[in-house]
């Protein structure tokens, strides 16, 4: 299995993970029940995924010499800053963080399959 394997692979483990966290977090907002430390342990795992994502991507261009489609780079780096603004939002918006993380959570599940087609 090659690098390019794995990242190709890997994108959908981020889709995947970051529509969960997404759709748990805003099901969280709306139902306190849901609200547990398991949320915020997926999350994490979810937002690491595309750090492993973009460092498989890296060593493809970089280590490999594999040219990147237009603007999929653009969309690993923008998902990268995503997470450092929503991490960075956390205290202020104390109040609805389980709104900022679920639809942070959908928006990156959007930006990585906009990688995923653009490389197509």
């Amino acid at each position: 299995m090659t690098v390019r394997d794995v990242h190709t692979w890997w994108a959908w483990v981020v889709v995947a993970a970051n529509a969960v966290a997404g759709a748990w977090a805003l099901a969280a907002h709306r139902w306190p029940a849901l609200r547990h430390r398991a949320l915020w342990w997926f999350t994490v795992a979810a937002e690491v995924s595309i750090f492993v994502q973009a460092t498989l991507g890296a060593v493809m261009v970089s280590g490999q010499h594999a040219p990147a489609p237009p603007f999929h780079v653009f969309y690993g780096f923008f998902a990268l800053f995503t997470v450092a603004v929503m991490a960075g939002y956390r205290h202020q918006l104390a109040r609805y963080v389980y709104l900022l993380y679920g639809l942070g959570g959908l928006f990156l599940m959007g930006l990585a399959l906009r990688a995923v087609y653009v490389q197509r």
